[in-house]
């Protein structure tokens, strides 16, 4: 009986812990149904549009920046309930402004509790899981993106029929953040915080909770505060020599998924089908249906994802998505004369998703949350959050443009060959991170840098000593 009621307790901190993910999913795939009827009812032009829709990203390269190294001085658990709170003004804000002025200000905040979210939860569940359960349970935040973004468009087609359902759309994320916040009452703080803060029975308390025995608590707890005794660190250290392999790889992860097309094919998913010869209907069912088999394979990755090597799991990925994207482009120069090529179009385009979903989702946010030093983590989350939300922005304002000057067909072998590039890049500057304790991951970086001469500044050194 106690062990059902360990079983329900951490499952439930699990599933708060990445609620957020829902939310974020929700909001940024919500906009691509509302922004039809957004554009008639406020009269809108192209480029307020435009504003419109990336509003949010705007408000999440703010939100990344700001709240995720503020969680390194007011710790996680407080921050994910601010973050609720902001989701909740945005979203209701979104859902009743009247003017185009109104709906970018509240978008923008809704991007901020968006972005804020994506840099503090991939922390926030490394840090509570285990070693060998942190795969699967950092997964839970791409399968929450994936869950808000199904429901994003279950929405949009349930919605489509009303006068102002468009209002209902974007003020429903209010729902889960206000489940989200109360959630977060319950939910225990990092214990890797708290170990920073001298609070280390609370600490071996949230450790002995989470772990299958209070002998691995506690061993976990002496590896922790030997790392927890460095000085909080600050931008020197998130680029300086220790933490440089985990920086170019955290950089490079992020920008590489979505360079590889990963929101371009989603958002722009009816409109593939369209081009391809599926009606408008058909084209928002596929739509739907896409996002049901996004969340099952998710539900697969987060399965398996502690049972193959991370850097398996990305070269595996690019790989299929780089084939898929070469098929769908060559099937839609041919699309328009044969419906065969266009059904060929439609599986790779399901095929990438699903390579996507199960490999480069879930696996670029679960080694940034992980690979940082304790001392940086929240800032260096944080940073490698801000270069996705950045590479997001870029690949959204320059895909429509590009898309008319090169067409579907050509552009998407533009993705292909990065997706090719990806694999160099993930050969060449990843590091394997599966199986390992947060404090090992540490423990190498700071074997690598003292072998290439680099020594802890004599600040920390003496509060090392001291401790």
């Amino acid at each position: 009986m106690t062990n059902e009621k360990k079983s329900l307790s951490t499952s439930l901190i699990y599933f708060f812990g990445a609620l957020g993910g829902l939310l974020f999913g929700y909001d940024t795939g919500v906009i691509s149904g509302a922004i039809l009827f957004i554009e008639k009812q406020l009269n809108l032009g192209s480029w307020q549009q435009g504003w419109v829709v990336s509003a949010v990203l705007l408000g999440a390269i703010i939100g990344a920046a700001i709240i995720g190294p503020s969680s390194d001085k007011y710790g996680r658990r407080k921050l994910l309930m601010v973050s609720s709170l902001i989701f909740i003004v945005g979203a209701l804000g979104s859902a009743v402004a009247h003017n185009f002025e109104l709906l970018v200000a509240s978008r923008i905040v809704l991007g901020i509790a968006v972005g804020g979210a994506s840099a503090l939860i991939p922390t926030y569940l490394s840090e509570l899981a285990p070693a060998d359960k942190r795969g699967g349970i950092g997964t839970m935040f791409q399968l929450m993106i994936m869950t808000g973004i199904l429901l994003a468009y279950i929405s949009n087609y349930a919605l489509s029929g009303f006068d102002l359902g468009w209002r209902w759309m974007l003020g429903l994320a209010a729902v889960p953040s206000i489940l989200m916040f109360f959630g977060g009452i319950t939910l225990p703080e990092s214990p890797r915080y708290l170990v920073r803060k001298g609070q280390e029975d609370e600490a071996l308390a949230v450790l002995t909770k989470l772990q299958d025995n209070s002998e691995a608590a506690k061993d976990e707890l002496a590896d922790i505060k030997l790392q927890a005794s460095m000085a909080n660190g600050g931008f020197k250290e998130l680029f300086g020599l220790m933490a440089r392999p985990v920086l170019v790889m955290a950089m490079g992860l992020a920008i590489f998924q979505q360079v590889m097309g990963c929101n371009t094919v989603l958002y722009y998913a009816p409109t593939i089908f369209t081009d391809v010869g599926f009606g408008v209907s058909a084209a928002l069912i596929a739509h739907i249906g896409i996002g049901i088999f996004n969340v099952i394979v998710t539900w697969v990755a987060m399965k398996m994802m502690d049972k193959v090597d991370r850097k398996k799991m990305l070269i595996w990925g690019a790989w299929g998505m780089g084939i898929s994207l070469f098929i769908m482009s060559f099937s839609m120069h041919f699309s328009g004369q044969s419906q065969a090529a266009a059904y060929i179009c439609a599986i790779a385009l399901t095929i990438y998703i699903a390579f996507f979903s199960a490999t480069w989702g879930p696996v670029m946010w679960v080694m940034i949350g992980e690979s940082f030093p304790l001392n940086i983590r929240g800032l260096g989350n944080s940073f490698g959050a801000v270069v996705n939300w950045g590479a997001n922005a870029i690949v959204s304002l320059t895909f429509p443009p590009l898309l008319n000057y090169f067409g579907t067909g050509s552009l998407f072998i533009g993705y292909a060959v990065l997706c090719i590039a990806a694999i160099w890049f993930v050969k060449r500057f990843t590091i394997e991170t599966r199986n390992q304790t947060l404090e090992q991951i540490e423990a190498d970086l700071r074997s690598r840098a003292h072998a290439k001469g680099w020594r802890e500044d004599e600040a920390n050194i003496t509060e090392h000593i001291a401790r």
